[in-house]
């Protein structure tokens, strides 16, 4: 081989670790951008930025499979009254109003057509649609999972009331509850 040929190697080496190392920035900023909080929860789950981005996109590429669609008007009349009621018995039955608020958020996923698995597989689900809330939705379980075991305090069920409210109001693609916002 001659000076010019190794040159020539070196330089598409090199031009394709740059182009490779640009196409990882691209995606990471791209995953940055759409999943928001979500992407910062895989990495620590996951333990490594290669395998959280890996996940991420399956996950997307699970979700196009998916055949989502929002709701009827009735639907969301139906819904929008049924969390109305369950809102109302916060006062008198707080762990009854946290199961009920559960219960019609699983409803509501069921209704736009979102694949009922077990609750890691419904998160990861939603965080495609709703990275913003879909945090909410996991300390709202794990505050109904500690009610369950009697460790939630009255207080600790109104705020899983409220990560509730949010991703149901963001799946009924409505205002209905309150204020879109992310809550802490």
């Amino acid at each position: 081989m001659t000076t010019p040929m190794i040159v020539g190697v070196v330089v598409i080496v090199v031009v394709a670790i740059l182009a490779w190392y640009f196409l990882r920035q691209q995606r990471s900023k791209n995953l940055k951008s759409q999943f928001g909080p979500e992407y910062t929860h895989a990495i620590h789950q996951y333990g490594d930025q290669a395998k959280a981005e890996n996940a991420l996109l399956a996950r997307q590429k699970r979700h196009e499979k998916l055949q989502l669609h929002s709701l009827s008007i009735p639907e969301r009349d139906s819904f929008a009254s049924k969390w109305h009621d369950a809102q109302s018995r916060f006062v008198d039955d707080p762990a009854g109003s946290i199961q009920d608020a559960d219960r019609l958020v699983c409803e509501v996923m069921t209704a736009r057509g979102y694949p009922m698995l077990e609750f890691d597989n419904r998160a990861e689900d939603l965080s495609v649609d709703y990275p913003l809330v879909v945090k909410n939705y996991r300390a709202a379980h794990v505050i109904a999972s500690r009610h369950d075991e009697g460790q939630a305090s009255t207080e600790e069920l109104r705020q899983a009331m409220v990560y509730y409210r949010d991703l149901f109001d963001e799946l009924l693609e409505a205002q209905v509850a309150g204020p879109k916002e992310i809550r802490k």
